[in-house]
């Protein structure tokens, strides 16, 4: 009953006008970038009167922007917004140190993400200038099952709520030469996952990156975070990273996770 009592004040409370605003916010990531005001009437299933009228007012605020051919972006204010969540983050304060003292003493690119539905958002990169990849920086979002963050944390994931993420998400968007084209296909890493304690990528991503992940744990006992270390596949075999730079990893995860519990 107290269940239901919430959810009737949850429903209560609850400003249309401002959860409309927030669902045309959503639509925008790093593959959707733009959008005419018909696009986002359809996708959000808003009226095109209201739609303009949401549009309009999160254009005056600088949360969009609107050129003279039509085109809507996201506008300034959602990056600062963005800036000031990353920043203000305690999981992001209590990485900081360990990672950029991991990212020296290996002398390697180093991140620390969060699952996002079939999604990694990367919070921290410290990247190291040898490695050549795509355009990946803080805030920037790569597809789950092809990197090892990601499947790490699905690894971690109960098995009803791995099954829902997975249908839903399209494996034609691999581009790595190794990226698993189905679920069927990448369920076997997963298993192997759970029982290792960490996860490797061989070029799921792209051709010519490796990395390795493990979990950073929060109070509840369940991944807060992963953390992988990312190099160059001409430069470190997959068993390499299976040696002192998984050493190195593990032992960064277990400070960030002691000082995570510790908030």
């Amino acid at each position: 009953m107290k269940v239901d009592a919430d959810a009737k004040a949850g429903n209560r409370y609850r400003i249309e006008a401002l959860a409309k605003g927030l669902d045309v916010l959503r639509l925008f990531d790093e593959t959707v970038t733009e959008l005419k005001l018909r696009d986002i009437s359809d996708r959000t299933g808003i009226p095109m009167p209201t739609a303009f009228r949401v549009v309009a007012t999160l254009e005056e605020g600088g949360f969009l922007e609107r050129s003279d051919d039509g085109v809507i972006r996201p506008g300034v204010a959602v990056l600062t917004l963005g800036s000031a969540a990353l920043r203000g983050s305690s999981l992001v304060q209590v990485s900081e140190q360990p990672l950029r003292r991991l990212a020296e003493t290996t002398g390697e690119t180093v991140n620390m993400g969060v699952l996002i539905g079939d999604e990694v958002l990367y919070l921290v990169r410290l990247r190291n200038s040898d490695l050549v990849t795509a355009n990946v920086q803080v805030g920037s979002t790569l597809p789950a099952p092809v990197t090892s963050m990601g499947k790490l944390l699905l690894a971690y994931l109960p098995e009803d709520e791995l099954a829902e993420v997975l249908a839903g998400y399209d494996f034609t968007r691999a581009v790595g030469p190794n990226a698993a084209r189905s679920a069927a296909d990448l369920a076997p890493a997963l298993e192997g996952i759970r029982s290792d304690g960490f996860a490797l990528q061989d070029q799921e991503v792209a051709a010519g990156l490796r990395s390795v992940s493990v979990p950073v744990f929060g109070r509840g006992g369940l991944p807060a975070a992963a953390i992988n270390i990312a190099v160059a596949a001409n430069r470190h075999t997959v068993e390499e990273l299976r040696g002192p730079l998984l050493d190195a990893l593990r032992a960064t995860a277990d400070d960030i996770s002691v000082r995570l519990r510790a908030l």
